[in-house]
């Protein structure tokens, strides 16, 4: 069975947006990549740190899902990395109220020696340097994966620039390639990031959809339009783990089945924003997953007669 690592934040989220709030809930890059591609048969691991106070039912969910989170430390009598926000009525932008770093201040991960040759390696947003000390614990694996934001372009440019050389695929939404680049272009921007080391590039639009590029070749794949959507947090992550979820299943990473799995990556994102945080992963189901995978082929499937 292929194994995937994943490598990020388990965390706590309080959320705001148009249609409700929330108190303390699960989040975390990590635990998102982790639910998402735990609908996929695969051996994963997750490879991060909590404080005491971090219930162990969040804990028991994730190995419900076989994940193993023997990687994931425990800081006795720590406190949980901690996140506000409050999403603004286009729920496109938001405004972060509170950030508590707390054990993430000081982590040091280790990876379990079941993963340390893992298929398909993860790295959610995390500090440059921590993905860096990941990527030096492994034997080479087949795909690197790596996911990061602006705060890391504006704090960390140099050690960013590190970690970007040594991935094979970057994702990152639009605004952070016209950033990381300095191309209003995507296609330009795209390019450019391919020059600083990633073969495989994914550009994430939100409602949009997504961009993948490798080369000269360009793929799309649109987002499916929902009637209701609740909470953006987590959706870029949750597309993160279907991708590589399915790529490790599958145990293709070819430009052709990289297009299945940012299919794949945007339905499951699809369903992750119908509720408030990991709540409609938690409850989704196979049948529920390949009936909207079938909306997604009658939405991009076309016949055209050329005159």
């Amino acid at each position: 069975m292929s194994k995937l690592l994943i490598v990020g934040t388990v965390a706590f989220d309080a959320i705001e947006t148009p249609f409700g709030k929330t108190d303390k809930i699960l989040g975390g890059a990590a635990t998102y990549i982790g639910l998402s591609a735990s609908q996929f048969n695969i051996d994963s691991a997750v490879v991060s740190v909590v404080g005491e106070d971090f219930p162990q039912d969040y804990l028991d969910l994730l190995k419900d899902r076989n994940i193993d989170i023997s990687g994931t430390e425990i800081v006795k009598g720590g406190k949980t990395f901690f996140w506000s926000g409050k999403y603004h009525n286009d729920l496109n932008s938001r405004d972060t109220l509170d950030t508590q770093l707390n054990v993430l201040a000081d982590f040091q991960p280790v990876v379990p020696e079941d993963f340390k040759s893992p298929d398909i390696v993860m790295l959610g947003n995390l500090h440059p340097l921590v993905q860096l000390s990941v990527l030096e614990q492994l034997e080479r694996p087949k795909l690197v994966v790596l996911d990061t934001m602006n705060f890391w372009m504006d704090n960390t440019w140099d050690d960013l620039m590190k970690v970007i050389a040594k991935v094979d695929a970057l994702t990152i939404n639009d605004e952070e390639a016209r950033q990381l680049t300095n191309e209003y272009s995507l296609v330009k921007a795209a390019r450019k990031i391919a020059e600083l080391g990633p073969k495989y590039v994914v550009i994430k639009k939100g409602e949009h959809g997504a961009l993948l590029f490798h080369d000269e070749q360009i793929f799309f794949a649109p987002a499916l339009p929902l009637e209701e959507v609740f909470d953006p947090t987590g959706a870029g992550d949750t597309f993160a783990g279907g991708f590589t979820g399915y790529l490790a299943y599958t145990g293709d990473i070819s430009f052709g089945n990289m297009k299945n799995a940012v299919i794949y990556g945007s339905n499951l994102a699809s369903f992750c924003v119908e509720k408030f945080g990991t709540e409609r992963m938690q409850e989704l189901t196979k049948e529920e997953v390949n009936q909207r995978l079938q909306e997604f082929r009658a939405l991009t499937q076309f016949e055209i007669n050329l005159t």
